[in-house]
């Protein structure tokens, strides 16, 4: 499962949600319109059910109640390497906003946050292009969709 913030252009959501699609993930829930450039988002706008929230504190507080782990991506003092990082199966992937990124009340509520690290400027990638990096760990690490997290395709 992914849950992302409200994002300045819908293409970035777009591009998660054709992401997600391709790697059999579900469910986005994301905060703002939801709203999708279905020539960006292809097949994964029919393959993905988008929730949408006004904020997402709540949303994870219900999730981490449920016993999901909830995963940061970004650049923050305790994150720990991607390419080393050891998922767990329930996971919600949380991504921040492409200027921003995770609010801090948001980092707050995190269980462990994933950096992906980069040798060059900028010092970022593009909110869409830094998840499709982490929904391809998590589903090298669980190839059969694990039990219901990121790459899940239940």
């Amino acid at each position: 499962m992914l849950a992302c913030p409200e994002f300045r252009s819908r293409v970035n959501l777009s591009n998660i949600v054709r992401t997600c699609g391709c790697f059999g993930i579900r469910r986005v829930i994301a905060c703002g319109s939801g709203r999708l450039d279905e020539r960006i988002a292809r097949n994964g706008a029919d393959a993905v059910t988008i929730e949408v929230h006004r904020s997402l504190p709540p949303v994870l507080d219900r999730l981490k109640q449920d016993r999901w782990q909830l995963v940061g991506l970004e650049q923050a003092t305790h994150s720990e390497c991607l390419f080393s990082f050891r998922f767990v199966s329930r996971t919600v992937l949380v991504v921040g906003n492409e200027r921003l990124g995770i609010e801090p009340e948001v980092l707050a509520r995190l269980d462990r946050v994933a950096e992906i690290p980069l040798a060059g400027l900028p010092h970022s990638l593009n909110a869409a292009t830094s998840t499709a990096v982490a929904i391809y760990e998590y589903c090298r690490q669980f190839p059969d969709g694990g039990a219901g997290g990121v790459g899940a395709t239940s």
